[in-house]
């Protein structure tokens, strides 16, 4: 209920400061489990993601966070969960997982923390396990300009131009339990070269459609896929 209220009040103070834009929130597919995997670069990219996405999403944060008085309190109560960067959190990826086996919309920044704005970081494997083992459709999504809009390290953030672009919807297949670790390591990899692609597109104007099929290249290999629809249009299903 609270999200419901508040989510277009956040949206009209985003176009204010930042004169945030959204492309191809179409590619969110309209029902089913769906995993939105996106570059973090500042604490504005969750509300920037869930502004410019048309259904409502849970988002896993830092659990420190949940200690602040009322902030906790309220970020709780806007669909955000608790998980512990130091480690493996087991209990994170259950909650996680139990959002999309009921068919929640949940995003993950694969990098893990915050970084530099225009750079992307090694993945860590939460978001390709969940990818792999909930069988959700994966929509890659790269924010543009919210590290200048709010870096880390700065206090306050200061208006900049914010463009948040959605990619088609890929899915990922288990292939057998042997090969699970180096599945989750080209999972990593194939979200981070589809979000790469996504910034590039961002920057030469050209249209998402395009960025996510050159996204289907992993480390100068084509990998294997089939079609899949979702949503009525087009997808990628990787094997």
């Amino acid at each position: 209920m609270l999200y419901a209220i508040l989510k277009p009040l956040a949206v009209a103070v985003m176009r204010l400061l930042f004169r945030v834009e959204g492309r191809g929130g179409e590619q969110v597919p309209a029902q089913g489990p769906v995993l939105l995997v996106a570059n973090h670069s500042s604490f504005l990219d969750p509300p920037l993601v869930g502004g410019m996405t048309p259904r409502p999403l849970s988002f896993m944060a830092k659990a420190e966070l949940f200690r602040v008085p009322l902030l906790g309190a309220l970020i709780k109560r806007l669909n955000a969960r608790p998980v512990r960067r130091e480690g493996a959190d087991a209990s994170a990826l259950r909650t996680a997982l139990r959002i999309l086996q009921e068919g929640g919309v949940l995003l993950m920044f694969p990098e893990g923390t915050r970084g530099p704005e225009g750079t992307l970081r090694e993945p860590k494997p939460g978001a390709a396990m969940l990818a792999v083992m909930s069988g959700a459709s994966v929509v890659p999504v790269h924010v543009r300009g919210s590290g200048r809009a709010w870096p880390r390290g700065q206090r306050l953030p200061r208006p900049a131009k914010v463009t948040v672009t959605f990619g088609a919807p890929m899915r990922f297949e288990r292939r057998d339990e042997k090969g699970r670790k180096t599945d989750y390591e080209a999972v990593s990899r194939q979200m981070m070269a589809a979000i790469e692609c996504l910034s590039a597109a961002s920057r030469t104007g050209a249209s998402t459609a395009q960025a996510a099929s050159a996204a289907t290249i992993d480390g100068g290999k084509q990998l294997t896929a089939k079609p899949s629809r979702s949503n009525g249009r087009q997808g990628t299903s990787v094997r």
